[in-house]
């Protein structure tokens, strides 16, 4: 396999489509339960199931597209790039129809109103995303040039979730699917950009055997490995401890420390932005370090950021703010480091240029499980332990505190442990493959 380094400036056009990818998802995992249980009276209870049930399909397909993806790749960089701009017109139009739905009676047609539309905006976003991931996959490297290219991404990406959590309240909906729509073409056009000027994509050199062939392309070929069952192991669970609080921030806002909607984008922005503003300190620290490291350093500072979040309450803005700011540097090593471990577990089982798809569709399905597991569990115990939107009755707003904070903390104490475990296994593996094997004197 050929590996050419790639430039900053190509890496920042390849990274560019993360952008509107992350302008899209914010809504979707964030403003949606809040729209539509607040302004189209849709019991949380049923919100949550209905939207458990969407993730949960769409979850459960990324395998499958991981395997589009291989065979788009195979047939050349201009069918990916194709496929691009079709999923990308569908998926403006699926995002415009979920937030301007039509005017009906009852909440129960709203539900499924959400259900046929968040549907489709995963199904397309599912296929941006593998095809957006694999190239980079395909493009090997180091650990490091590995982590500059994810930086660009993820850097662009949290930018666009800034954008989301800013734009909605002064456009709107409507002028913000036509942006939507437009990021989108102009990401999918950088990336082509990247693509002309970067051509040295990963290829697979000598002849493939049918049996190899079948080994690349299975399904369930990636869980023959055991390392990359533990890695995602660690990545669900440390998901899990992220997904639950952007389940459940507009309401802690609201309702807890009880600013005024048009607050809450400020919030958002600072979270991401220190997310973003991160990036660079989280590359020196793995090019001081290493990958697990600077992983568990992250997870470290997550914990002690976030801790005392349960303990807020009305008119605590600037600790709120404070707190937004310290998680959300250490998103930064979570956006940069699972990554760029996986790609280099696939490079290492000799998959670049093979079946990085069908990794990257298993790895999708876990980070959406994380959220469907967030929003469709939270929510409705959340309600089942006495919490309403807009209320304020102790219990209830005790309930959030807990769920809201410490809950994720414990999840990510969880996770920092068995990164340890794994990094520790993981060298003891390398330590003994490198060890010399003894040799028998003759007798």
């Amino acid at each position: 396999m050929s590996t050419m380094a790639i430039s900053h400036g190509n890496a920042a056009a390849y990274g560019l489509l993360a952008l509107p990818l992350a302008f899209v998802a914010l809504p979707m995992y964030v403003n949606v339960p809040h729209l539509y249980a607040t302004q189209y009276a849709v019991p949380l209870s049923l919100l949550g199931m209905v939207l458990l049930l969407t993730r949960l399909i769409d979850a459960v397909t990324d395998p499958f597209i991981g395997r589009f993806s291989d065979w788009l790749y195979a047939k050349s960089m201009q069918a990916v790039v194709v496929a691009a701009l079709i999923f990308s017109a569908a998926l403006g139009i699926s995002f415009a129809a979920l937030f301007n739905p039509p005017s009906w009676d009852q909440p129960s047609v709203y539900a499924a109103w959400v259900a046929v539309c968040v549907t489709a905006c995963h199904l397309c976003y599912s296929v941006l995303c593998i095809l957006h991931q694999a190239w980079v996959t395909r493009l090997g490297g180091s650990a490091l040039q590995q982590s500059r290219v994810l930086a660009w991404r993820e850097g662009a990406g949290l930018w666009g979730v800034v954008l989301a959590a800013m734009l909605p309240l002064w456009l709107g909906w409507t002028l913000n699917a036509v942006l939507l729509a437009a990021l989108l073409l102009l990401g999918v056009l950088s990336w082509r950009f990247a693509w002309r000027h970067q051509p040295t994509v990963a290829t697979v050199s000598g002849e493939v055997s049918p049996s190899q062939n079948s080994q690349a392309f299975g399904l369930l070929a990636p869980f023959r490995k055991k390392q990359f069952s533990k890695l995602l192991l660690i990545f669900v669970v440390n998901g899990i401890a992220s997904a639950v609080p952007a389940s459940l921030v507009l309401f802690f806002v609201e309702d807890q420390i009880r600013v005024t909607p048009s607050h809450v984008p400020l919030f958002l922005g600072a979270y991401f932005l220190s997310g973003a503003l991160s990036l660079p300190l989280w590359l020196m620290a793995i090019k001081r370090f290493d990958l697990p490291r600077a992983w568990l350093f992250g997870m470290v500072l997550a914990v002690i950021s976030f801790i005392g979040v349960s303990q807020l309450g009305a008119g605590d803005e600037w600790a709120y703010l404070a707190i937004c700011v310290a998680s959300g540097t250490a998103l930064g090593a979570d956006l940069v480091v699972p990554g760029a471990m996986l790609n280099g577990l696939i490079d290492r089982w000799g998959q670049r240029g093979r079946a990085e798809g069908v990794y990257l569709g298993w790895w999708n399905l876990a980070s959406k499980f994380n959220l469907a597991l967030a929003a469709g569990l939270s929510l409705p115990l959340l309600s089942w332990w006495g919490y309403s939107p807009g209320t304020q009755d102790a219990n209830g707003l005790q309930a959030l505190s807990l769920a809201y904070g410490l809950f994720p903390c414990a999840l990510k104490l969880l996770a920092a442990v068995l990164l340890l475990l794994f990094w520790r296994a993981s060298a003891k593996s390398e330590a003994t493959n490198l060890s010399p094997t003894p040799t028998r004197s003759p007798s």
